[in-house]
């Protein structure tokens, strides 16, 4: 009888290429997806524990799953950072849950689902996470789904800045390198696969750093290692990248190399360079400018975006206001905003000068305001412009339309079908429709 899973993934880019990399090693050893949650024999949630409202939708589904079980027998297993960060706690608040899986257990999973590796279906519940980091990390060694012509491919794992307001160092750990010829090989298997781009991932990807035994491999290194192996891999991006990290030959590879996006994604977090400081960015808002300053001077056409936190600890309206100017001095083409949540386990939790909701509400409102327009403005000013397209999927609002992303990460509807996906077209930008351009194939 084929064995049946259903994975639901949730949180960042590298949660799912590791959600990816597991759906492999389940097909081949004999699993299938399941149609439903309901009819699966197995059921993984790979979660995500950055923000509250992430593990809040986890422990809604954990209760959906608990009722399922009362009807029917399904093991529930939980993976991720949400996993690592809670341990046994998931499993006392909620005995449905059979496997708890942390950031180090990962690369098991398969084999203890199956029953052949220890802490396998006879043991059942089991907590297996790596306390200390006792485990070092390993890298699955393919991530990419067949038949997508994108493809994840992450280069480094981990986070050795410890923001204070951020659980990532906590949950993920130090920083790990990926040895340089794993991240070859599996560049010419998604180049055998037909994939047409790829993005490089890191929880810090620019601070990649690994030691060959010959030299120290950097990150403009690998990534220039990476271009001179593809063929019919005609984009590369990465993602996401510290501002400290930033190398001026990284910028110039940027400017020069013909499949590298021009589209940078670099969070600044905040404007108010004393409150950079209690987050331990390990920059001040000059030195941010600065930087994309140097960048906007050497990129032609670079396309920016960022996150941006309102509402941390001892945040006056001073440092807000700090931070509106930085927007609307920066005009960012976009940008993730969100207000602060308190993570459990990281210092600013400790931190006095907590602000109320509604306080972070209201400053949060203000902050969208201003980019959206900014955004707006931005999009605006490129209707009538040419752009390389890579179509990705027939549109949800229109099966006669094709929805595309351009080289700056921007998304455009046009005229097509589904024997489109995949290809590489040049689109005419002839209107905006709420953040989404309409165009036409020249």
């Amino acid at each position: 009888m084929v064995k049946k899973y259903w994975l639901e993934i949730y949180g960042c880019q590298m949660n799912f290429a590791e959600g990816y990399a597991l759906e492999n090693e389940l097909s081949r050893r004999g699993w299938e997806p399941a149609l439903t949650a309901e009819e699966a024999d197995t059921v993984i949630l790979h979660t995500c524990s950055v923000r509250q409202t992430a593990e809040n939708r986890i422990w809604g589904r954990l209760g959906y799953f608990t009722h399922i079980k009362q009807s029917r027998s399904q093991q529930l297993i939980l993976m991720g950072c949400m996993a690592e960060r809670l341990k046994e706690k998931i499993q006392q608040k909620v005995p449905a849950v059979d496997l708890v899986i942390g950031t180090f257990g990962k690369e098991y999973l398969a084999a203890i689902i199956d029953g052949d590796a220890d802490g396998g279906s006879n043991d059942f519940p089991e907590v297996l996470t790596a306390p200390g980091q006792k485990k070092p990390f390993r890298f699955h060694n393919y991530h990419h789904r067949d038949r997508d012509f994108h493809a994840y491919l992450p280069i480094m794992h981990g986070c050795n800045n410890f923001c204070t307001y951020c659980i990532v160092p906590h949950v993920r750990g130090r920083e790990v390198s990926r040895p340089t010829e794993e991240i070859l090989s599996e560049v010419d298997h998604l180049e055998k696969d037909g994939v047409r781009e790829i993005t490089l991932l890191g929880q810090n990807v620019n601070s990649y750093s690994f030691d060959d035994g010959k030299k120290v491999i950097t990150f403009p290194e690998i990534l220039k290692l990476v271009l001179r192996r593809t063929r019919h891999i005609e984009w590369v991006r990465f993602i996401s990248s510290h501002p400290k990290d930033v190398h001026p030959r990284l910028i110039e590879m940027i400017a020069t190399e013909p499949k590298l996006c021009r589209h940078v994604h670099l969070p600044v977090q905040h404007g108010s360079s004393s409150v950079l400081k209690r987050m331990n960015r390990k920059y001040s808002r000059e030195e941010y400018l600065r930087l994309i300053e140097k960048m906007r001077s050497s990129i032609g056409e670079l396309s920016l975006t960022t996150d941006i936190m309102i509402g941390f600890p001892g945040e006056t309206q001073d440092d807000f206001e700090d931070t509106l100017e930085l927007i609307r001095e920066v005009r960012f083409d976009d940008a993730y905003m969100y207000y602060y949540n308190v993570r459990e386990g990281t210092p600013a939790a400790d931190f006095d000068g907590q602000l109320s909701k509604q306080t972070k509400l209201d400053r949060l409102a203000e902050v969208i305001k201003v980019q959206r327009e900014i955004s707006t403005q931005k999009k605006l000013a490129r209707i009538g412009m040419k752009e390389r397209v890579l179509a990705e999927s027939v549109s949800k609002n229109n099966r006669a339309e094709i929805l595309g992303r351009t080289e700056r990460d921007q998304m455009v509807v046009f005229h097509g079908d589904e024997e489109q996906i995949g290809k590489f077209f040049t689109v005419r930008l002839d209107q905006l429709n709420g953040n989404t351009f309409k165009g036409s194939v020249i």
